[in-house]
């Protein structure tokens, strides 16, 4: 087939590799920002939005012309962590436990960890919350990242906004001060300033949550556009102040005297959520669509010493499996050869010495479901074509915008896209069976604390901490966990309506948190007062049950359990008799049976 052809041509391309420019191995920076599409730029064209330091990089860099990720956040993580499909990862989804990394994936991380790199990872992971996702259990130093897909998302420190709060350093929750894109881009630039004094090379992975809603940005840097509506002017203003961090950081490795020898790259996770109003690209779709607006983002590479600079457009087609190959290639890193990539590496493009490139077809779709449907908001991409759904072809060079389905005209092009999208699938859809397991009882999290965001359920659950805060209920608000008992053992499953750090009863109601600059915030809902009466637990074949009385924090069970894979799923009942899951279940192992 096809497919298996290109793959193990890749394979063949991935030898390890001396590197190819410079005599020091070369460090590298990747800035991937959240919901901010092509359009949400100066130097693409936007009329309102100024990004002056972000121009500049453009002008300098080598630019991917047709740089391709998935529609939304966590499946584009995903691929640009391992180079692999987003849907053959378990990630296609942001919640449902479809966010979660499969285990089995090496990571960016890990390779440049293993290969003697010093890994940090700053702001955003969304890839997954206890062990063994996160991202210091996938190869990363040095981490300083929030809960969840977002800041007061419910996985989040307990009533979290955009400024000041607390962020996960290395697994331990830290206090810290100010709006959340400084502090990140902040604790980088102290991890650089660490690895140059002991000289080492470095990787650091600056994720930032803006300007995925809530829409909150710095006063000074939204004030420019306060004539918009309050989301959009908060959106281009978050993006103000990435564009003013991405030049502090910028000027800051110049005078490190590390400009030369990184190679930076500045790109983001998935179309535009709110600029496409003001400007898109010319493109059709953002965030979430199966159109190239939904899909197609920039992608900036500048690194002097190894000849990336100028200001130039590689045109074919290029996608975010490709990025973790390119910089091993980059890099000269050596890789095992049974890990496995479905992108492959660019750099006879980025280099200009690319004498023959195929005419690749490239996959993204946007599943969003618990289980992935096929066809379901797919592109099937060439340089020259775009297959939708199997039912829509645009011939994207005269027809950007994608309004003229010419699928009649063309049925050769069909024929070829189709089948190698069923071969593409029928590959990957055995994978969908594997579920991501969240360990109980595993000493590097131990308890570990489970959220409703990773509940496996047919809605959408609980995802944020307004979420908790309306007291969301009923039967499209209850789930269950995918977990794996680590150890045979008794342990204890604490069972909570507010979090630990929230310390209130179950059926307490909260006041609301304080306001922050822009939209409202999810700590801004007040907490809604439930009456819970009663508790239920269910793991495995395992069930049990107590009442709870007024005024009690939590609801307590202690149960031997068998190591293994299982389904965890807690519940609370109210004295009118409505279900509420169990947003909040700590589990600890207590002792041992071995």
């Amino acid at each position: 087939m096809r497919i298996r052809l290109c793959l193990t041509l890749s394979l063949i391309l991935w030898t390890p590799l001396s590197p190819a420019w410079g005599a020091e191995r070369p460090n590298v920076v990747l800035v991937i920002t959240d919901d901010q599409g092509y359009g949400d730029l100066g130097c693409h064209g936007n009329p309102v939005l100024k990004t002056p330091e972000i121009d500049a990089l453009f002008k300098e860099s080598v630019r991917l012309a047709d740089y391709h990720v998935a529609p939304t956040c966590s499946p584009t993580r995903a691929a640009l962590m391992t180079g692999n499909w987003t849907d053959r990862t378990g990630v296609w989804h942001t919640v449902l436990g479809r966010s979660l990394l499969k285990e089995n994936f090496t990571t960016m991380g890990q390779i440049f960890q293993n290969a003697g790199y010093t890994t940090g990872m700053f702001g955003k992971w969304h890839l997954g919350d206890n062990y063994p996702y996160r991202a210091e259990d996938r190869g990363f130093t040095e981490v300083l990242r929030h809960g969840g897909g977002g800041v007061g998302q419910i996985s989040d420190a307990w009533n979290n906004a955009y400024f000041g709060g607390s962020y996960f350093h290395n697994s331990r929750p830290v206090p810290v001060e100010g709006f959340c894109t400084d502090v990140f881009f902040d604790a980088a630039r102290q991890f650089i300033k660490k690895q140059k004094a002991a000289k080492q090379p470095f990787v650091a992975y600056i994720a930032t949550n803006a300007p995925h809603g809530p829409m909150h940005a710095p006063p000074e840097s939204s004030v420019p556009y306060q004539n918009l509506p309050v989301d959009l002017a908060n959106f281009f203003g978050m993006i103000a102040n990435i564009d003013d961090n991405v030049g502090r950081l910028r000027a800051f490795l110049a005078e490190e005297g590390l400009a030369q020898n990184t190679i930076f790259i500045f790109t983001t996770d998935n179309g535009t959520a709110a600029g496409d109003s003001i400007n898109n690209g010319g493109m059709r779709g953002k965030k979430g669509s199966e159109y190239d607006g939904g899909h197609r983002v920039p992608f900036f590479v500048y690194w002097p010493e190894g000849g990336l600079t100028g200001g130039r457009d590689i045109k074919p087609i290029t996608a975010h499996v490709d990025v973790l190959p390119t910089l091993i290639d980059l890099c000269g890193i050596p890789v095992d050869s049974s890990i496995h990539f479905d992108g492959r590496s660019i750099k006879p493009l980025l280099s200009g010495n690319a004498v023959e490139w195929p005419d690749r077809i490239l996959v993204t779709d946007s599943q969003r479901v618990k289980d992935p449907v096929k066809w379901k908001q797919t592109a099937v991409m060439t340089s020259q074509w775009r297959l939708v759904n199997g039912k829509e072809l645009y011939e994207i060079a005269v027809d950007p915008l994608q309004t003229l389905n010419v699928i009649e005209q063309h049925p050769e092009v069909v024929t070829r896209l189709t089948q190698f999208y069923d071969a593409w699938w029928a590959e990957l859809e055995p994978s969908f069976k594997e579920d991501a397991l969240i360990y109980l009882g595993h000493p590097a999290e131990n308890p570990a604390s489970l959220t409703s965001h990773d509940w496996i359920t047919e809605g959408l659950p609980p995802w944020n901490q307004g979420d908790v805060r309306k007291g969301l209920a009923g039967k499209s608000n209850t789930g269950y966990w995918n977990v794996k008992v680590v150890e045979e053992g008794d342990y204890e499953i604490r069972l909570r309506r507010w979090p630990l750090s929230a310390d209130a009863p179950l059926d307490a109601s909260l006041a609301p948190g304080d306001p922050v600059p822009g939209d409202t915030a999810f700590r801004s809902h007040p907490g809604k007062s439930i009456p819970i009466v009663h508790a239920t637990i269910e793991v495995g074949d395992q069930k049990a049950a107590i009442d709870v009385p007024s005024g009690a924090r939590e609801a307590v069970f202690k149960l031997p359990l068998k190591a293994g894979a299982t389904r965890l799923s807690a519940r609370f009942q109210t004295k009118d008799g409505q279900e509420v899951g169990a947003y909040y279940a700590y589990v600890k192992r207590l002792s041992s049976l071995k």
